[in-house]
C-alpha cells in the first residue's frame, strides 16, 4: 500500500503528492478487465441554504448512481456512499440495465455504505463525522494503489476525506476552485478571449452591486435588465434579475438603483434580499447584462481532462432552462442545434485549454447564451461547471448502455454499428399527483407500459432520481433515440403515461 509522508508538509501539498498516483491507475485501464475499485461521494458539497430551494435536493445524490454503469467491467468494484440508504430495488433497476454482465454478478461488486442521516449538511461532512464509517470505507478497498474517489465537486471537505481513506481524486484540486465560480470563470473567459456579457466580477456588498448596475447602464445605455449572481449558485437558483425599467438619467440613478435592490427578482422560490446580500458578503458574486433577444438558446460544452493531461471535448447540449427569467435549469438535449453545436464546442475549447493549463482536472462545462440575429447565432459565455453537472449523468448513461462515443469532429455520438443516438433529460418531472409514488410502483408503472430502455434497439427511457418521488413527487427521466424528435416523443409517452397512471388510483 502507499503510504504518505506528511511531517512538516501542509494538507494541500499532501494532496497533491496523492494525486500523482491517478496517472498510474489510468495507465492500467487500457483493458477492459482491468482490477480497480471506484468509490463513489455523491456529496452536493455546496451552501446548504442555496440548494435549499431545490426540491428534494439531498436526492441528488442518486443522480451519480450512473456510475453504477462501472460495474460492466467485470473486475472492477465500486463503493458508493449516501445520506440515507438506497433501495435495493433502486440498485436492481440500474444493475438490470447492464449490458453483457449478470446483475448477480455486478452486485457482488457493488459496496453500499449510509450515513442514515438526513441532516442539512453535505454527505462528505457526514462522513468525516462518522470515523467507524471511514475504517469500513477503508476496510473494503482490497487495493488502495489501484483505487480513486469520485465526487460531484471537490471542496476541502472531500480533501480532507481523501486524505483519510490515502485515495487520490479524479476531480479538481479544491485549490483550483475560484475558477469555477462566476467570477472565475469570467476571468478566464476573458483570458480566453471569448465573448461574454457585459460585466463586473467579485461583487461583494450593495454598494458594489449599486456600482456596478449604475455603470453597467453608463456603458449599455438602452439596457433594460441585468442579472445579480452568487458566486456559487446551483442550477440558476443564486440568480437575481434587475430591472430599469422606469430608470431616471443623470445623479439620481444610482439612488433610484439603491431603492429598488431588496425587490430583485429572485429565481430561488424563498430567497430574501437579506439572505441573498448575507451570501454575496461572504462567497461574493456578478453582475452581468441580461442578454435579451427574441430567439434565445442555452447551450453548453463539456469537456475532460485525464489524469494523462489528455483534454478532450466530449458533449454539447442545448439546456432546457425555467424559473421566472428562463435561468433554472430543468433538463437538457443532446447533441446541441447542429448549426451552432461546432461554434460552441470551439470557443469552449479555448477555455477548457485555459483551465486545463491551470491544472484542473476531470469533467467541467461551459455554458454559453446564445442568440440569433438575422441567420447567425452569436454565442456569449455563461459561466464554467467544475462538477459534475446536469449534463453528467445522462451522457454516461448514453455512452455505457449503447456502448458508443462521441464524435468530436461532427459533435454527434455514434453507436458501434454506426448509428447516431440523441436524447432529452431532464431533472425535473414534477407533479403533486406523483406524490406517495413509491420506486415499486414507478417499476411496475414502466413494465406495463414499455417505458424501458430497449438493449437491441439501442433506444428508450431511463429514469432516475427516482428515491425523490414519493416524498416530493418529483423523478428524473432520460429518453434516448435515433433522432431528437423522437427522443422527445419518448418524454412526452413518459409524462402522459404517468398523468394517466396517477389519474386512475
Amino acid at each position: 500500500m502507499t503510504k504518505l509522508s506528511t511531517a512538516g508538509t501542509s494538507p494541500a501539498k499532501d494532496f497533491q503528492e496523492l494525486q500523482t498516483r491517478l496517472a498510474k491507475v489510468f495507465e492500467s485501464f487500457s483493458t477492459l478487465d482491468a482490477s480497480r475499485t471506484v468509490l463513489i461521494v455523491p456529496s452536493l458539497s455546496m451552501d446548504q441554504e442555496v440548494l435549499s430551494g431545490i426540491s428534494g435536493a439531498h436526492h441528488y445524490e442518486e443522480r451519480m448512481l450512473c456510475y453504477l454503469m462501472l460495474l460492466r467491467m467485470p473486475r472492477t468494484r465500486v463503493i458508493y456512499v449516501s445520506s440515507y440508504p438506497i433501495p435495493e430495488s433502486i440498485i436492481d433497476y440500474y444493475l438490470h440495465l447492464l449490458p453483457g454482465i449478470p446483475a448477480q454478478h455486478a452486485r457482488s461488486r457493488l459496496t453500499l455504505f449510509s450515513c442514515h442521516d438526513g441532516s442539512p449538511i453535505s454527505l462528505t461532512e457526514k462522513v468525516l463525522a462518522r470515523p467507524r464509517l471511514i475504517e469500513r470505507i477503508r476496510a473494503s478497498i482490497a487495493d488502495q494503489d489501484f483505487a480513486y474517489m469520485i465526487c460531484f465537486n471537490v471542496t476541502a471537505q472531500e480533501r480532507s476525506l481523501a486524505m483519510r481513506l490515502n485515495l487520490p481524486i479524479y476531480g479538481c484540486d479544491p485549490d483550483l476552485l475560484h475558477w469555477g465560480s462566476k467570477s472565475g470563470s469570467r476571468k478566464i473567459f476573458r483570458e480566453a478571449g471569448i465573448d461574454m456579457p457585459e460585466g463586473f466580477e467579485d461583487v461583494r456588498s450593495a454598494g458594489e452591486i449599486v456600482d456596478a448596475l449604475a455603470e453597467l447602464k453608463a456603458r449599455r445605455p438602452n439596457i433594460k435588465r441585468a442579472v445579480v449572481k452568487l458566486d456559487e449558485g446551483f442550477s440558476g437558483e443564486g440568480n437575481a434579475v434587475f430591472s430599469y425599467e422606469s430608470a431616471p438619467e443623470g445623479p439620481a440613478l444610482t439612488a433610484w438603483i439603491e431603492s429598488r435592490l431588496p425587490d430583485l427578482a429572485f429565481e430561488a422560490k424563498d430567497m430574501t434580499w437579506e439572505l441573498f446580500s448575507e451570501k454575496l458578503s461572504s462567497m461574493g458574486g456578478i453582475v452581468e447584462e441580461f442578454i435579451e433577444g427574441d430567439v434565445k438558446r442555452s447551450p453548453s460544452a463539456q469537456f475532460r481532462v485525464d489524469p494523462l493531461g489528455r483534454l478532450e471535448p466530449i458533449s454539447t447540449h442545448d439546456q432546457v432552462l425555467g424559473g421566472e427569467s428562463g435561468q433554472v435549469f430543468l433538463g437538457c438535449v443532446f447533441p446541441a442545434d447542429e448549426t451552432y453545436r461546432l461554434q460552441i464546442q470551439e470557443s469552449g475549447r479555448k477555455a477548457a485549454h485555459a483551465l486545463a493549463a491551470k491544472g484542473v482536472l476531470g469533467r467541467f462545462a461551459i455554458d454559453f447564451l446564445s442568440v440569433k440575429e438575422g441567420s447567425e447565432w452569436r454565442h456569449y459565455a455563461i459561466e464554467i461547471n467544475l462538477r459534475r453537472g446536469g449534463t453528467t449523468h445522462p451522457f454516461i448513461m448514453l455512452e455505457f448502455l449503447t456502448e458508443g462515443q462521441y464524435d468530436s469532429a461532427t459533435g454527434t455520438f455514434v453507436t458501434p454499428s454506426g448509428q447516431s443516438r440523441c436524447y432529452y433529460a431532464s431533472d425535473n418531472v414534477e407533479s403533486e399527483a406523483y406524490r406517495g409514488l413509491l420506486p415499486a410502483d414507478l417499476i411496475d408503472i414502466a413494465a406495463l407500459n414499455c417505458l424501458h430502455f430497449d438493449g437491441a434497439s439501442q433506444q428508450g427511457v431511463m429514469f432516475h432520481l427516482i428515491g425523490a418521488l414519493s416524498e416530493f413527487g418529483k423523478l428524473g427521466v432520460l429518453c434516448i433515440a435515433p433522432t431528437h424528435e423522437k427522443a422527445e416523443a419518448y418524454y412526452r409517452l413518459t409524462t402522459e403515461v404517468l398523468d394517466r397512471e396517477c389519474r386512475t388510483v
